[in-house]
């Protein structure tokens, strides 16, 4: 990786709430892939190369936005497989109060992108566990979009 890229995207790490427009949202959209993703003990490179293909489509070819939305979804899958505070329901905790304090984030739940990342998922009982994951953020969108 380039020198120049690795310290933008670590400058922007830093400072991505100053600088990112909508850090609040991308930063929930990070979450819901990552809750899906740290489902699975042996993600694999692809599920973040989706991640990004699928930001792309979301921020309309910004490019730029698409690789910090996956390199925030790769830090806070790291955080969950490092075991420091944050685990799977500390998140699932996390992204229920977001969606409590800015329900309008329903949105940007997008079920059929977090199932084509559980078509990556080769065990087919951790395909069942992020399926489930799945099911629960659609129950949970239908009930803050439907009120």
């Amino acid at each position: 990786m380039r020198l120049s890229y690795r310290l933008k995207h670590h400058f922007f790490s830093a400072f991505r709430e100053f600088f990112v427009h909508h850090h609040g949202s991308l930063a929930f959209r990070a979450k819901i892939f990552a809750l899906v993703i740290a489902a699975d003990e042996d993600a694999m490179a692809e599920n973040y190369i989706l991640v990004k293909k699928l930001a792309i489509k979301i921020y309309k070819n910004d490019e730029t936005r698409a690789t910090l939305l996956m390199h925030s979804t790769m830090e806070i899958v790291e955080k969950v497989f490092e075991d420091n505070g944050l685990n799977m329901d500390t998140l699932v905790e996390d992204i229920k109060h977001d969606l409590k304090v800015v329900p309008r984030y329903a949105h940007k739940i997008d079920i059929d992108s977090l199932r084509s990342i559980v078509s990556l998922t080769e065990d087919l009982d951790t395909a069942h566990y992020q399926a489930n994951i799945v099911e629960f953020l659609e129950t949970i969108k239908l009930e803050i979009t439907n009120k």
